[in-house]
């Protein structure tokens, strides 16, 4: 007996006979409120991942989706709106959509000069030293690191970080402070990384668990050389889950269990508004699948959140139909594991569904947005965080990113022991730092809040910083 002939140019062959493998196609016409994207193209495993990322990653919406990717043929349809829930117009955005659905491997040399460039491929990380650390969070920690970095004489370039569960990860891109290029010698970065996870693991006290101490010393900083030979990035965010993942943010926090209602086969949750998160999984015997379905609250990048975790989690998604409206979305995934089975035990279908859970209230931040823009400097970040936590105010989350000279941070705070943090601040600030636009913004309800009285003045405390600054303003959200 033989073994069949496999033509090594069979994927040659098929592009010669159905043209290119990957199509991409814009219609503002089918539908009055919204612009269809339609992807077709041969499948691999990721790609619906890498083409969900390039739209999101350019702020568009995605109202509703139908993915079918059956014997090996990929075929999408999306449809989405721009950040003003506006059809997509910009001959520009629509030429680069298609550009970067099709050339999602690699970085094309045309996209460097391209507008919307720098919001997929981020080619401005290459050169940067990135660090990326994980582990079990505590008030302040993010200030620590910010404080570590500026005593190694490190400029943050970039930071994200992220909290959920009494977990933290963070990516961090820096440079060296006298020369601002990449920190390449050996023996630093040794120090770097052991300074960083003496940090972290001050946060495992004598009476802490063994499996959250291996969790401190599994994941503490890792550093990666950028440069363009080595194409494309993994997506920050992405990275944020992945880091989240491997430190089980997915278990809950550390203190008494959540009062949730989980099954081996669903489980459902209510916020303070009585809104339920619905995470169910059903076997389809008929066609091998397991139907993972998701009903929650509609938010800005839930799509990205739940087919990353699905992938990194090395389930293959073959059908899906995504819808939202009046602030809800629905979304049902028909998923097999990367062997081919479908989900076959309940403690299986239990760590998918936290998982997935964990996916989705990762974004969600309790408390106040600040942002604050300022001449970028080396330890700016850290005197921030510094005086957050000194006024007992800690760090959640932040997106921290340099435009030219200038440093803007985003940051979500609150109280650390669980108040409100006072508003009185705005009209302090208002007075303290002449005419500005300042918006007080709750990020668990989207309310604006009140102002209230007495307290401390957030202006008051940022001031002895911010005189500092030349050309500073702060927003407040």
């Amino acid at each position: 007996m033989s073994s069949p002939y496999f033509d090594p140019d069979f994927d040659n062959h098929l592009e010669r006979i159905n043209g290119p493998t990957c199509r991409v196609c814009i219609d503002n016409e089918s539908m009055e409120d919204c612009t269809v994207v339609k992807v077709d193209s041969v499948n691999k495993q990721g790609l619906l991942l890498e083409v969900v990322q390039v739209l999101t990653d350019l702020n568009l919406t995605i109202s509703k989706s139908y993915i079918s990717s059956d014997a090996g043929w990929f075929m999408d349809v999306f449809h989405v709106k721009d950040e003003h829930g506006n059809k997509l117009t910009d001959q520009k955005l629509i030429n680069y959509i298609q550009q970067g659905i099709g050339t999602t491997r690699e970085i094309p040399s045309s996209a460097k000069a391209n507008t919307y460039a720098n919001k997929v491929f981020r080619p401005e990380h290459y050169g940067y030293t990135t660090i990326e650390m994980s582990g079990i969070d505590r008030p302040g920690l993010f200030s620590e690191i910010s404080a570590a970095l500026a005593y190694l004489q490190c400029n943050i370039v970039e930071a994200h970080a992220w909290s959920h569960n009494d977990r933290l990860a963070c990516v961090a891109y820096i440079s060296d402070q006298s020369t601002d290029t990449p920190i390449d010698d050996p023996g630093r970065l040794a120090d770097i990384e052991e300074h960083l996870t003496m940090v972290l693991r001050a946060t495992t006290a004598p009476s802490t668990s063994g499996n959250q101490a291996n969790q401190q010393e599994v994941k503490t900083a890792g550093f990666l050389q950028g440069s363009e030979d080595q194409g494309t990035m993994t997506n920050v965010e992405r990275r944020l889950h992945q880091l989240m993942l491997s430190v089980r943010d997915f278990d809950g926090p550390s203190g008494p269990p959540r009062l949730a209602a989980v099954t081996p086969t669903g489980s459902e949750e209510s916020d303070e508004e009585g809104r339920r998160t619905v995470v169910m999984i059903e076997s389809c015997d008929e066609k091998g699948y397991s139907i993972v379905s998701i009903d929650c609250k509609d938010r800005a990048r839930l799509m990205f959140d739940t087919v990353c975790t699905l992938t990194d989690m090395q389930y293959v998604i073959f059908h899906a139909s995504i819808s939202s409206g009046g602030g809800y979305a629905f979304q049902e995934y028909f998923i097999r594991h990367l062997d081919g089975r479908a989900l076959s035990t309940e403690s299986e279908k239990e760590r998918v569904i936290k998982c997935l859970e964990a996916a989705i209230e990762r974004r969600v931040c309790e408390g106040v947005r600040v942002e604050l823009c300022a001449d970028n400097r080396v330890g700016l970040l850290s005197d921030i965080t510094r005086v957050l936590r000194e006024n007992g105010l800690t760090v959640v989350r932040a997106d921290v990113a340099t435009q030219g000279e200038k440093a803007v941070n985003a940051l979500y705070v609150k109280d650390i022991s669980g108040k409100e943090v006072d508003m009185e601040f705005v009209e302090s600030m208002k007075r303290e730092m002449g005419p500005i636009v300042l918006q007080v913004r709750n990020e668990t309800n989207g309310q604006t809040l009140p102002q209230r009285s007495s307290g401390f003045s957030l202006g008051d405390m940022f001031k002895s910083q911010i005189d500092r600054f030349s050309h500073t303003f702060v927003t407040i959200k």
